[in-house]
């Protein structure tokens, strides 16, 4: 039986979202959402850049794609800036009784430790449509959850858990979320959204929560960490410029704290340019993710990606999409209500391999 979705939105990861549900050997796209009137009625194949037509056609009718019949959604609208859209639209969503794999609000990657404010409006959408609700992707996600917890189960002793994201972002073309959510660019006195006090906690505390529940943690506090460093020279990216003394590098820790030491830590390392804060941790390849585990034995596993055109970011974007792809069957099957990646069984390529 071929799954029946919807893709919800052509953006940096939905693009790649939609490309893998049309090649998933057990999934049939039966709609497309898109935001702009320009988007709608153009091919579904043509947004993710394929030849084969599939004969789906975007729409930005919202309630003609609510009322189809499919079994999942997978909803890739940013979300970050425009919360309350977002769960609107993912409620709507769960209360028609479709179920939804998300990327859009990453403090439901632990559901349990999210705003009320966040689970509440899902959690009573879920009752009403008998529906399931999902949140992953690479980071918050795969990089920082089901790998490092995979990782812990052949310790003997485990000290700290630290999960590194270490990438330079020059390609990552996402300028607003760069410029103005993160602080590149700016002054080095200015506070951007992302570094005002208990954010970076709201973005990766699910995160944290996460790996302490998988590893039986009770913590006692999250606490924050940053550092910031300056460009030494102008230099222009793909996104934008950055200007001589502005923002270049940023460096910040989500803390799990047990009896006053941090157990359980989500660090990132980002620089717009290689050559920015060369004493920080150099990256895994090109760019990636590094599990650093220290206890009995100590452990390091670093996961570095490249994209189709070889780029690090790229290649970020496509795990974050297939992680929600590739869950969709385990999703469909789970009990109806919010899941965490402890809540599904492992999630593996099934029918992926090209033979």
């Amino acid at each position: 039986m071929a799954y029946r979705v919807i893709q919800w939105s052509t953006g940096n990861v939905g693009r790649y979202a939609l490309r893998g549900i049309i090649g998933h050997p057990d999934m049939e796209l039966v709609g497309l959402w898109v935001s702009s009137d320009a988007k709608a009625g153009r091919a579904a194949a043509d947004l993710c850049g394929l030849d084969e037509p599939t004969g789906v056609l975007a729409s930005n009718d919202t309630d003609a794609l609510l009322a189809m019949d499919a079994d999942a959604v997978c909803y890739t609208a940013t979300g970050d800036l425009r919360p309350v859209e977002a769960l609107q639209d993912m409620s709507a969503i769960l209360a028609s009784g479709k179920n939804v794999v998300s990327s859009s609000l990453v403090p439901l990657v632990h559901p349990a430790g999210a705003l009320p404010d966040f689970t509440a409006p899902l959690e009573e959408a879920c009752a009403k449509g008998k529906s399931s609700f999902f949140t992953s992707g690479i980071d918050p996600g795969f990089a920082n959850d089901v790998l490092p917890l995979l990782l812990t189960g052949v310790s003997e002793r485990i000290d700290t858990v630290r999960v590194q994201e270490v990438l330079n972002y020059a390609t990552y073309d996402q300028p607003e979320v760069l410029f103005e959510t993160m602080g590149f660019g700016k002054p080095m006195d200015h506070t951007p959204i992302l570094l005002m006090p208990s954010v970076l906690s709201l973005a990766w505390g699910g995160t944290v929560r996460l790996l302490a529940d998988g590893l039986g943690l009770a913590l006692d506090e999250i606490a924050e960490t940053y550092e910031k460093r300056a460009a030494d020279e102008t230099f222009t990216t793909k996104p934008g410029t950055v200007e001589k003394g502005t923002m270049a590098g940023l460096r910040f820790e989500v803390q799990g704290v047990v009896d006053g030491k941090p157990r359980v830590i989500v660090e990132h390392i980002t620089r717009m340019h290689n050559d920015v804060a060369p004493d920080w941790p150099a990256p895994p390849g090109k760019g990636g993710y590094r599990v650093i585990i220290e206890g009995s034995p100590n452990m390091t596993c670093e996961l570095m990606l490249e994209g189709d055109d070889g780029d690090e970011n790229s290649g970020g974007l496509i795990v974050t999409a297939m992680r929600l792809v590739n869950a969709i069957p385990a999703v469909v099957a789970a009990k109806p209500g919010l899941l965490s990646a402890l809540d599904l069984p492992p999630i593996s390529g099934r029918g992926l391999v090209s033979i």
